[in-house]
């Protein structure tokens, strides 16, 4: 007969290394309490590469070579496409693993079937997210220089009509910082809670 700490060892689900951008880290650790997924172990990779797309596969594979060096037989990527242009699909496929499905961040939190339902009205809109929200001005103002050169703006703003707040949080306080980014760049201001939408799933079914 078996002893009770096989039987417990069993009984958990295998341990999943989840490897995930930095710019969605607090949601991936509120779903894995929320869902109590204590098999997940995440690792991030920086944030500010939302901005640089041409880090991200690079950066995966070389953390799936560590996490798989560490002894991980399932590891799990939480990244959508985020500008890789169809390179992080291939990645996945060499190293038999899978990510988080849809285009980009906007989108599963939206759902990825809601945000293309959505795409003839969204044409023109630019998409924060609660991270986004936070960090308006470290990944938009500095990046493009607008805090040096704010005749800029409408060069790199002047096709979006619209600004659009995919909350997972309801918080007044990032309300109101996503509703200034939205005066700042001009545009009209449209407010969607979405909560987790797509990434909860991806991640209780790592």
């Amino acid at each position: 007969m078996e002893n009770a700490t096989s039987a417990r060892e069993r009984a958990q689900p295998k341990k999943v290394h989840v490897i995930g951008c930095g710019a969605i880290a607090r949601e991936i650790l509120a779903i894995c309490e929320a869902n109590k997924l204590q098999h997940i172990e995440l690792n991030c990779l920086p944030a500010i590469w939302h901005n640089t797309p041409e880090k991200i596969v690079p950066g995966l594979r070389e953390a799936i070579g560590r996490a798989r060096a560490d002894g991980f037989e399932r590891i799990f990527i939480a990244y959508a496409d985020c500008g890789t242009g169809g390179l992080l699909d291939r990645l996945c496929e060499e190293e038999g693993v899978e990510r988080i499905p849809g285009p980009h961040c906007y989108s599963f939190f939206a759902g990825n079937a809601d945000f293309a339902a959505r795409w003839d009205d969204d044409l023109t809109a630019f998409f924060l997210t609660d991270f986004l929200a936070r960090q308006f001005e470290a990944f938009v103002i500095e990046p493009l220089g607008l805090d040096r050169h704010p005749e800029l703006r409408d060069m790199y703003f002047g096709h979006y009509r619209k600004l659009v707040y995919l909350s997972q949080v309801e918080d007044p306080a990032l309300q109101e910082k996503a509703r200034h980014a939205a005066e700042y760049l001009g545009l009209d201001y449209e407010y969607r809670y979405t909560g987790y939408g797509d990434l909860n799933r991806a991640l209780v079914e790592a």
